[in-house]
């Protein structure tokens, strides 16, 4: 059979990826941290966007109560907080755009960030940054008193103790190896190589900053941070060496060994671990390094009236942005060559995208930590025992929405609840089946009733594994010996063996 050439006309539907669509989906998947940063840099950008003002923009975020209806009745009530009379109209944009903004995130979007990487937020995101009245260089964080580090305590006691050039410089670049614990991470042949000095000289200098405040600073290990404490005590006596050069035995609670290996008693020994205890095993984290912020949730969560749960978007974490309409009216008007036309044309386009995106991004975090406020309510009632196992995709068809969308916006958002601020994939958890074939239980749920039945155990009578396992049975959850030990072990619980012997330790050192 011959082939020949033909016409035919075909009709199929795709969504296009415009840099918009990307915009909208990286929007849905920032914290509330990265979000401002972004608005930001966007507000400096474009010059038809602007920020809305107290009485310009919504007082109040919306709120709803957990949804009893059906999703689709519940879409209504989360308000309106954006500009609504805004140019060109939703018809025309999706026209111009050749796609419909109801549909933005689709499964494969792609997945990376503008900003870097945040689960904290500052503590209001609605603070002006970048220029302002006062300037681009005006920050108020200047009169502030900055917080004393590690490596500025140490070169200020340097200064003092040493006056030789060569060997403060030395000590610079030593104390620049002390990480922020207070431990010394480099090595001593690559340091006197570098600074073409002699290995002697190189500790010799670290030794004079071990001498420093706190004390144990610039140790290399934690028998040298725990020795260096001890002799400033002056407790570092032959029976003291032992016991700190054979830390894995008091780690591992062996005393009879310990007493072999110092040569001491029973009452001797108990004291000796006293002492050890009353130690710091990092002594540089007494300093400050670095700005630690608060973490702000972006939904709120509390009891109804009428004892359903109310929903709240955290409006602090909500960049309220507006089209200036007025200017972009005024600077048409003297616009005259085609390259300015376009340029005023995309400002506008992008701007009211901005808006629109930040609107859908606040209505589908709503939606979604309804539908999760709905699913958990028990947990919401009872605590973790009666979380519920719970998957994306039972959420995403609860509220008409696609599984990929619901994974970004449970990315990094947080949710503050009567239980405390969590994030939003906690309430998602895989299920253990029920021993006698009634509701399955989430790992969490597990997770925490063996971490109850660990806590209550006495020292003459330690659960293993097996016994958990059984125990576990007891109360409906049929789970195997293997992952009862998994999720022990993900915990940092030691196992039988090991938290019998630190019991006991412990019940000795109380009588």
């Amino acid at each position: 059979m011959a082939m020949t050439p033909k016409l035919e006309f075909r009709q199929s539907q795709s969504l296009v990826m415009t840099p918009q669509l990307m915009q909208a989906i990286k929007l849905l998947q920032l914290s509330n941290m990265e979000l401002v940063a972004y608005v930001e840099a966007e507000l400096e950008r474009n010059p038809l966007l602007e920020r809305a003002s107290e009485d310009g923009g919504p007082a109040e975020s919306p709120e709803i109560e957990a949804p009893e209806p059906p999703a689709g009745d519940r879409d209504a009530q989360s308000g309106d907080w954006m500009e609504k009379d805004m140019e060109p109209s939703r018809a025309e944009m999706e026209t111009r755009l050749d796609t419909d903004l109801g549909n933005v995130f689709p499964d494969d979007a792609p997945a990376d960030r503008a900003a870097p990487t945040s689960s904290s937020s500052p503590s209001s995101s609605t603070t002006e940054w970048g220029g302002g009245e006062r300037g681009e260089d005006y920050n108020p964080e200047a009169f502030l008193t900055a917080e004393t580090t590690l490596a500025d305590h140490l070169e200020a006691q340097l200064a003092v103790a040493e006056t030789d050039p060569a060997r403060r410089l030395i000590g610079m670049h030593l104390i620049g190896l002390i990480d922020e614990t207070g431990y010394f991470s480099g090595d001593l042949d690559q340091v006197a190589e570098q600074l073409a000095a002699s290995r002697e000289e190189v500790e010799d200098v670290l030794k004079l900053i071990q001498g420093f405040e706190p004390t144990g600073v610039g140790a290399r290990t934690l028998a040298e941070c725990l020795a260096l404490q001890l002799k400033e005590r002056d407790r570092y006596d032959p029976a003291m060496q032992a016991l700190v050069e054979n830390l894995e035995l008091l780690a591992k609670h062996d005393r009879n060994a310990l007493k072999r290996v110092c040569g001491v008693d029973a009452a001797d020994i108990a004291d000796m671990i006293a002492e050890i205890r009353r130690l710091d095993p990092k002594p540089g984290l007494a300093f400050g390094s670095g700005v630690v912020h608060p973490l702000v949730p972006d939904v709120y969560v509390r009891p109804g009236p009428d004892g359903a749960w109310l929903v709240e978007l955290n409006s602090e974490t909500l960049p309220r942005v507006l089209v200036n309409q007025t200017y972009h009216a005024t600077v048409a008007k003297v616009a005259k060559s085609a390259e300015d036309k376009s340029f005023l044309a995309e400002c506008l386009q992008n701007a009211s995208w901005l808006t629109r995106s930040l609107d859908q991004r606040a209505r589908t975090i709503l939606k979604v930590a309804s539908e999760i406020v709905r699913q958990q309510d028990a947990f919401l009632l009872h605590g973790v025992r009666h979380l519920r196992p719970l998957n994306l995709r039972t959420v995403a068809d609860a509220i008409g929405m696609h599984e990929s969308t619901v994974s970004r916006v449970t990315s990094n958002k947080y949710i503050a609840t009567p239980r405390g601020v969590v994030e939003m994939k906690f309430f998602f958890s895989s299920a253990i089946s029920a021993s006698g074939g009634g509701e399955a239980h989430s790992a969490e749920a597990v997770r925490h009733r063996i971490k109850s039945l660990i806590d209550a155990e006495a020292p003459t009578d330690i659960l293993s594994d097996d016994t958990l396992v059984q125990k576990l049975k007891e109360d409906g959850i049929d789970i195997a010996r293997r992952t009862v030990a998994k999720y022990r072990e993900g915990m940092n619980i030691p196992s039988s063996v090991q938290r019998r012997r630190e019991k006991m330790a412990l019940r000795s050192e109380a009588s």
